[in-house]
């Protein structure tokens, strides 16, 4: 069985702004798609994850958004849904005093069996490390290997 993962805005980012030298982790960040690609993890994301992504690409790269659109649109994942997504993304949102638009990501790993969240968000995955099914990018491929 392969290992499920949620990828939040901060690791898919990288997916697509490669050229960029301000990212750090990187390398682990191309390691887990290409995990992806050759069919090793399964991806399992909230219904945000397109929208908040493509949000940060507008921003960052517009002149390349549309064609990363396409590439994006093409990911072939289970979508979290139902309202116990929800009511877990709010709880964790009061738990942690964080944005909401951060814990429905955890909260899409924790209503799944068995799913785990990477993150390259730091200052968010000390936050709810406690929780569980939490992992930072730098360290995925050490647990899924």
């Amino acid at each position: 069985m392969k290992p499920v993962v949620v990828v939040d805005a901060s690791v898919a980012i990288k997916w697509f702004v490669t050229e960029s030298s301000v990212e750090d982790d990187m390398e682990e960040a191309l390691d887990l798609l290409r995990a992806y690609r050759d069919d090793r993890i399964e991806l399992y994301q909230p219904p945000i994850w397109r929208a908040e992504v493509l949000a940060v690409l507008a921003r960052i790269v517009p002149d390349k958004t549309e064609q990363h659109t396409w590439k994006l649109l093409a990911f072939d994942y289970g979508e979290a849904s139902g309202s116990a997504l929800y009511l877990k993304a709010v709880q964790l949102s009061i738990q942690l005093n964080h944005h909401l638009f951060d814990t429905i990501y955890l909260a899409s790993a924790l209503v799944h069996p068995s799913a785990t969240l990477i993150t390259a968000d730091e200052r968010y995955r000390v936050k709810a490390e406690s929780l569980g099914r939490v992992l930072p990018l730098k360290k995925w491929s050490k647990v899924f290997s």
